[in-house]
């Protein structure tokens, strides 16, 4: 088979937790097969379906949303939904004809995977977490490769079928080597110290939370912050701010768009511990304080954090108690160098910087069998 012949999809979104690394997916498969026609699959209104165009890809939108914990109208819409998106995702798959269908996680994925299978057409998982939904986990069986970015994951996956590739990441996000001046320039902050914040593509309340309880003793302690609020905090978090008189110290904003300028001037961080972030820390190397989100599907965030906990890599804060200890955490780790150090040191042996080639060459062997 020629390179020009190749086809593949790619779907999956909801979050920038599976949208980048998809996109750094197709950006490596660019890199490497620049003849490969790529169409991503993504959920209606969901941010995929505007950051993949501005990454130069075409994208198909399925009607589809994830299950509410709670009752809800939506919940009653579901089964639709997913009668419409399985019909949707075949008609893109008969119509595109692709010679692989890879499913990076979100609420398109399944829908597209399901598809292929019935269709014939071979598919690849790529599993960002130390523990796999329940979907993933179905899906396994029938895929020809999952790449995962944890060892041991033989528990939930067939053993012939599991490689360990890492997390695909954004380049530009994670190349900081020789960048902290310009980002002192860029950001402009004046404490003595760093701390970014942030809480996904769309903030997370409980950091804010906790960043905002005690955000005066941050001040006094000269700390500066890079406060990346997600949307529907940006408002309160700058009023805050106003009011401490500490904007040459907190830069406030809803999403960071220069993460390597972020990454490279941070002295701590504090974030999420969503598998994306995690990789992305782990080739910066940089100390961190996971506040997991506590109602991520099946506690995967905490399971996630905890393997670097009990690694010496990470400390952990839960989202209960983030409004109480968050900043004294903060505060304490900031002024430990020798316990920051080591921190980053052993999350730097997380470290997949080459990920997405690794699942590219998976990809070419599949699709040249």
């Amino acid at each position: 088979m020629s390179q020009q012949a190749i086809r593949i999809v790619i779907s999956g979104g909801g979050t920038g937790g599976h949208v980048f690394p998809a996109i750094a997916i197709a950006d490596a498969l660019r890199r490497q097969m620049p003849d490969a026609a790529v169409l991503f699959v993504g959920a209606k209104n969901k941010m995929e379906m505007n950051r993949v165009p501005k990454a130069g890809y075409e994208i198909k939108g399925l009607w589809i949303s994830g299950i509410q914990r709670r009752m809800t109208l939506q919940n009653l819409v579901f089964p639709l939904k997913l009668i419409s998106s399985l019909l949707g995702a075949r008609k893109i798959l008969k119509d595109f004809k692709p010679e692989l269908v890879i499913g990076v996680g979100g609420y398109a994925s399944g829908p597209t995977l399901r598809a292929a299978n019935q269709l014939g057409i071979p598919t690849l998982i790529q599993e960002q977490n130390s523990f796999p939904g329940i979907t993933n986990r179905l899906l396994g069986k029938k895929a020809k490769r999952i790449c995962v970015a944890y060892d041991q994951m033989e528990k939930w996956f067939p053993a012939d079928k599991t490689v360990l590739t890492g997390n695909p990441l954004r380049l530009e996000a994670v190349q900081t080597e020789g960048k902290k001046e310009l980002a002192k320039s860029f950001f402009g902050l004046t404490g003595t110290k760093v701390v970014l914040v942030v809480g996904g593509s769309q903030g997370a309340l409980g950091i804010n939370l906790g960043i905002s309880a005690q955000l005066s003793l941050l001040v006094e302690n000269k700390i500066s912050l890079i406060w990346q609020t997600g949307k529907h905090f940006e408002a309160e978090a700058k009023k805050q701010v106003e009011m401490l008189g500490a904007s040459n110290q907190i830069e406030v904003t809803s999403f960071i768009d220069r993460m390597d300028l972020a990454y490279a001037i941070a002295d701590l961080v504090v974030s999420r511990a969503g598998a994306i972030a995690i990789s992305e820390l782990a080739v910066v190397q940089k100390p961190v304080i996971f506040v997991p989100l506590p109602t991520a599907a099946e506690d995967h965030q905490t399971k996630n954090a905890n393997r670097l906990l009990e690694a010496g890599a990470a400390q952990l804060i839960t989202n209960q108690v983030a409004e109480q200890a968050l900043v004294p955490k903060i505060i304490e780790l900031i002024y430990s160098p020798e316990q920051t150090g080591k921190m980053a040191e052993n999350i730097g042996r997380f470290a997949q910087p080459n990920a997405a080639d690794n699942i590219v060459k998976v990809i070419r062997e599949i699709v040249k069998k």
